[in-house]
């Protein structure tokens, strides 16, 4: 590590703690970035993501925040100022997912996923603008349920459409700066928001794609680390589905 087209960078992964968000922060180490490695409640998680990539021979710390409440991603920002003082990359990564009949909405779900599917990343971003300058990233996470939404995931597939939109703001604003930003859209992955899915759920998914099979994290991570790269310095605004052809 050390030595690839990130070398030299500095990358925020937020929900680097296990799945997809782990998934991608090793994978932009590989490619030389130092990483933070963020976290909320996954401790344990974190640690173990940055031990790999140091036992890699990369370099990470851990950095811990709600990302819902905009003090504490404040105190984030601080500490990777502190420990890399420098940032390059970006990558709203964190997520969570619920579900339920519209007769039955639950308020503390609702504020639950929007604070961490649509506050957090914008919190996350705000602090961003702040630092990244010419060839900075931001790549932002939605979901195929942005593009397919299903019976009792409204709200869920509400936030990360809200994702694509904010995607194509935030290009038209940074790019002033030399700022990259691009959404990513995965569809059923694993490890990630497939892990605790009944077979049924799986199977479901599996045959919903041309492959007959779900994505990986790594595959994930792959186009993550494209948009990250020097080489992508011309996509902006984009949105990339990476979900196997999957119609749903």
């Amino acid at each position: 590590m050390g030595e690839g087209v990130l070398a030299g960078k500095v990358a925020l992964v937020t929900g680097a703690g296990r799945g997809i968000g782990r998934a991608i922060a090793l994978r932009l180490a590989q490619d030389g970035a130092r990483l933070a490695v963020h976290y909320s409640g996954s401790e344990q998680g974190a640690l173990e993501t940055a031990k790999m990539i140091r036992d890699a021979g990369g370099e990470a710390m851990t950095v811990r925040a709600d990302i819902a409440r905009r003090d504490e991603v404040r105190a984030l920002f601080a500490a990777i100022d502190e420990g890399f003082g420098r940032l390059d990359v970006v990558v709203n990564s964190a997520g969570v997912s619920g579900g339920g009949s519209l007769a039955d909405l639950d308020d503390e779900q609702l504020e639950w996923m929007l604070g961490v599917n649509l506050r957090g990343p914008l919190y996350v971003a705000s602090e961003a603008a702040r630092r990244l300058g010419e060839g900075g990233r931001i790549v932002n996470l939605s979901s195929s349920l942005s593009e397919f939404p299903m019976a009792g995931s409204g709200v869920y597939s509400a936030t990360k459409v809200a994702i694509k939109s904010l995607t194509e703001s935030w290009a038209k604003e940074l790019g002033r700066k030399g700022v990259t930003v691009n959404t990513v859209i995965p569809g059923a992955t694993a490890p990630g928001m497939m892990d605790k899915a009944p077979e049924a759920t799986r199977a479901f998914f599996e045959n919903a794609s041309p492959f007959g099979r779900i994505g990986t994290a790594g595959e994930i991570a792959d186009v993550v680390a494209f948009l990250a790269s020097p080489q992508a310095s011309w996509v902006s605004g984009a949105h990339i589905m990476a979900n196997g052809a999957a119609n749903t």
